[in-house]
């Protein structure tokens, strides 16, 4: 089994509805980003999943936020943009885009600052937690 990490950084701002807290106010985050995938084998030239294909589809999702507020996207429209739940938007999109039988999206972590994160995954087949 092999897995494979990228990390991508956005610029964003947000605020949380019904936070009772400064976070209710609009302010922003330099968001890190990790993606994680896990494959079973190898092409024939011992590459499991491009990571130049890998960026490209991360940062195609990333585009929208990157500059933005997020309240303000349909992807928040009705869910807080707080760090989890921009892991598992991420994540569910990463994955119909990637997952292929032999790649799949393992985890999305959302790092808000250097001390503080929140991963999504959706499985745990093998009893490891998330892999990262």
């Amino acid at each position: 089994m092999f897995e494979l990490e990228i990390d991508r950084v956005i610029a964003t701002a947000h605020r949380l509805r019904g936070y009772d807290g400064a976070c209710c106010n609009l302010h922003g985050h330099n968001y890190k980003i990790t993606a994680v995938l896990r494959a079973e084998k190898l092409d024939e030239i011992g590459i499991a999943v491009d990571f130049k294909k890998l960026k490209a589809e991360l940062d195609a999702l990333l585009n929208p936020y990157d500059h933005a507020c997020l309240n303000d996207l349909p992807d928040f429209a009705r869910a807080n943009p707080t760090s989890e739940n921009i892991a598992r938007t991420l994540y569910r999109k990463l994955a119909a885009r990637m997952n292929d039988g032999n790649v799949r999206v393992r985890a999305v972590r959302v790092s808000e600052s250097d001390s503080s994160r929140a991963t999504y995954f959706e499985d745990e087949d093998d009893g490891d937690g998330a892999g990262i």
